[in-house]
């Protein structure tokens, strides 16, 4: 089933900032076949992955939502620099999931697909890939993009973000047919972000142990003239511990508190007086154990370009990221801010689960609090990621279509 990733708009490419460098790595390593942020692939397209030197060492491909978490079953070429995924009816046949038996086709209709590489380079050095592209969707029909996943456990912020695959002009009619409910009950609204957008929040932030409903009743619901849905779902989170951080940029530290107690306090780097990190509250997005972050695709051409950033969890669709940094003296956290805007914590190359920024990321949630405050910056938008919570309770309830 169809899934929640905000398309292109949050996870087309990984990105984000990082220290100036001048040695900048070699270009693209690993090549994914189609390529990442491609949409509208037809089902009976190639998909690949290759590397024109060296080997892969793992390759991971899943379908977001219905079958989030298990890996579509594929094969390595002989000498490991080819793996495409198995047929559905070989896939079925091993037991290892697919499309219906006798169906050649391992990509369904209306679907995202992520897949995850790591690599050795012709150098020998470790490269990682990660990339997204997504299904046609039949004509004349529509589907949302949810986020967070199905049965994820998320954080005590979590905003339920649906993006849809085509622009809603029957905007009352789409949201009348999405409800998002809890156990115990608490008043949640909508709000819609243009016609492509609709996010769900309540006026304070979810309890810990809430069970959460995101039902989807879309089928043949139409959404602009001649333009009707396709989805039945129910889609359901638990709200997990409270855990809210708060980033001094000023002091250069971040305090992370759990239930109203701080248990930890860690140092960090921040944005600088012309590239600053924005202000307010942030909802961690996604959660990366590695990615690349490439200054071309936030706007800072060929300043820098990290193939290997680890312990990433992205707080705006923009770029903003809070992510380990291995590459910075270690003296620099807690003492100056040197980022492009993003929010670094000291770490090693290829990621220490003992360090600053491993230890951050095992704590952390989906859906979990960031605010920033004593940046240059302004704040950021609601838009932007899912700062839904910067914007006031009136304001928000005025965004919906059914008012």
């Amino acid at each position: 089933m169809v899934v929640a990733l905000l398309l292109a708009l949050l996870s087309a490419a990984p990105v984000g900032c990082g220290v100036m460098d001048d040695s900048k790595p070699p270009g693209d390593a690993i090549r994914v076949t189609p390529h990442d942020g491609a949409d509208s692939v037809p089902t009976d397209a190639r998909v690949e992955v290759s590397v024109p030197e060296g080997e892969l060492r793992s390759v991971r491909m899943q379908r977001q939502g219905k079958d989030a978490g298990r890996a579509i079953a594929g094969r390595f070429s002989a000498d490991r620099r080819r793996w495409h995924p198995l047929p559905a009816s070989d896939a079925n046949a091993t037991g290892r999931g697919g499309a219906g038996r006798g169906d050649k086709s391992v990509l369904q209709l209306a679907s995202t697909y992520v897949v995850d590489v790591v690599a050795i380079d012709g150098e020998g050095d470790r490269v990682i890939r990660h990339a997204t592209f997504s299904t046609r969707v039949p004509p004349h029909r529509f589907v949302g993009y949810f986020r967070p996943e199905d049965r994820q456990t998320v954080g005590t912020a979590t905003i339920v973000s649906i993006e849809f695959s085509r622009p809603i002009t029957d905007r009352a009619a789409v949201e009348r047919a999405i409800s998002v409910t809890s156990r115990p009950r608490v008043p949640v609204a909508a709000h819609w972000f243009g016609r492509t957008r609709l996010d769900f929040r309540p006026r304070t932030f979810w309890q810990p142990g809430t069970e959460v409903v995101l039902d989807l009743r879309l089928r043949d619901v139409r959404g602009a003239p001649g333009v009707y849905g396709t989805q039945r779902k129910k889609v359901r989170y638990t709200i997990g511990r409270d855990q809210r951080s708060i980033v001094d940029v000023r002091r250069h530290t971040l305090t992370v508190q759990r239930g109203g107690r701080t248990v930890d306090r860690l140092e960090i780097t921040a944005g600088t007086k012309k590239n600053p990190t924005y202000n307010g509250l942030m909802v961690i997005s996604e959660k990366f154990p590695e990615t690349r972050m490439n200054g071309d695709t936030v706007g800072f051409g060929g300043e820098y370009d990290i193939k290997d950033v680890p312990h990433a969890m992205r707080l705006t669709r923009s770029g903003t990221f809070l992510h380990g940094n291995y590459w910075a003296p270690r003296r620099t956290f807690g003492e100056k801010n040197t980022s492009h805007g993003c929010i670094g914590l000291q770490d090693e190359r290829g990621g220490d689960d003992k360090s600053p920024a491993g230890r951050f990321f095992r704590q952390s949630l989906v859906g979990d609090l960031v605010t920033v405050r004593g940046s240059h910056d302004r704040t950021v938008t609601a838009d932007n990621g899912l700062g839904g919570w910067n914007m006031p309770w009136e304001k928000w309830v005025a965004g919906s279509a059914l008012k």
